[in-house]
């Protein structure tokens, strides 16, 4: 039996099902989940499903997370998606149901879980959600809610299918979704779209960038940055894509400083794998698109140094 089968059997052994996904989510975070949290809703109207996890108000346009006591992990099958490691699950009762099963896209780093369906080369979990909608299409039901969450994700972890991790399936997922009801130019317009102290931070973050001779680049939005223009960390993550758009920047980090002084790391690539330099400042993630830690200044000193050393050993071999 197979990890999609595993993952079957037990939805339907279970009555009680409780759907995770990471802290600080993205568009793909909620997607995948209550994505999945309808799917299931529609296909066994008697089970009980629900998706945890702390309210983001931002994001109540593809779903909405549900409070439940503790009691409701007694014999409940909990399901986390689009998560790559434990302790950034949110929602810390995820280890008080009866089972566990992971459902992700990122690479497999740190397992957990009884039964883990892992695959990095997906786009998105939300695509992983597709696909298993679709290995049991004769026994589940995808409703328009669900089309919509899981077209966000997958819109949201492309990049608007800007990103490498795009595929022809991919993009045929997404034309089955639409098919199903996801209206698909209002998710990328609302994806789009920039609150007015995130477009002025914009413009700071282009006048502020440094570029480095090989093609790394970075910027520094400390405490009194966001205070400037009335932001929160949270607010940040519009601005992360935008060093992108230039031509002489191959990738780059974003630190962002949090409230007990420590900076919060966003690391980006075009094509050199980033993830190993997140991992060595505890973090991960893609190898285009991870997150790290830096704990002061000497330490944002040597991400860049390290990210400056993967481009120029880029640019000399391609020399």
């Amino acid at each position: 039996m197979n990890e999609l089968d595993e993952i079957f059997t037990q939805i339907k052994k279970y009555s009680k099902i409780i759907i995770h996904r990471h802290q600080r989510p993205d568009p793909d975070a909620i997607g995948s989940q209550t994505g999945l949290a309808e799917i299931l809703k529609a296909s066994f109207p008697y089970k009980t499903i629900y998706a945890v996890g702390k309210h983001i108000p931002g994001f109540d346009w593809i779903g909405t997370m549900d409070e439940i006591d503790n009691a409701e992990f007694d014999d409940a099958l909990v399901i986390v998606v689009d998560t790559a490691n434990a302790p950034r699950i949110d929602d810390r009762r995820f280890d008080q149901g009866a089972k566990l099963i992971k459902i992700d896209h990122h690479p497999n780093d740190e397992p957990y879980g009884d039964i883990m369906w892992v695959v990095p080369e997906a786009s998105s979990s939300s695509e992983l959600v597709y696909d298993f909608y679709q290995r049991f299409e004769d026994q589940l039901t995808l409703p328009q809610p669900a089309a919509h969450a899981l077209l966000a994700g997958i819109i949201g972890d492309t990049g608007r299918y800007l990103y490498p991790a795009t595929t022809p399936h991919t993009l045929n997922v997404a034309a089955a979704l639409m098919a199903l009801g996801a209206d698909g130019a209002a998710i990328g317009r609302h994806e789009d779209e920039l609150s007015l102290p995130v477009a002025r931070l914009s413009a700071y973050v282009y006048e502020h960038l440094t570029i480095l001779d090989h093609g790394a680049a970075y910027l520094k939005l400390t405490k009194d940055v966001l205070d400037q223009f009335e932001l929160k960390e949270a607010g940040t993550s519009g601005v992360v894509p935008l060093p992108g758009r230039i031509k002489d920047v191959d990738l780059w980090a974003i630190f962002v400083q949090q409230d007990d002084g420590t900076y919060r790391v966003r690391l980006r690539s075009k094509t050199v794998p980033i993830n190993e330099v997140a991992k060595h400042h505890d973090g991960g993630g893609h190898p285009l698109a991870s997150g790290a830690k830096a704990k002061d200044e000497a330490e944002i000193q040597q991400i860049i140094q390290e990210l400056d050393q993967l481009t120029q050993a880029e640019k000399g071999e391609n020399e």
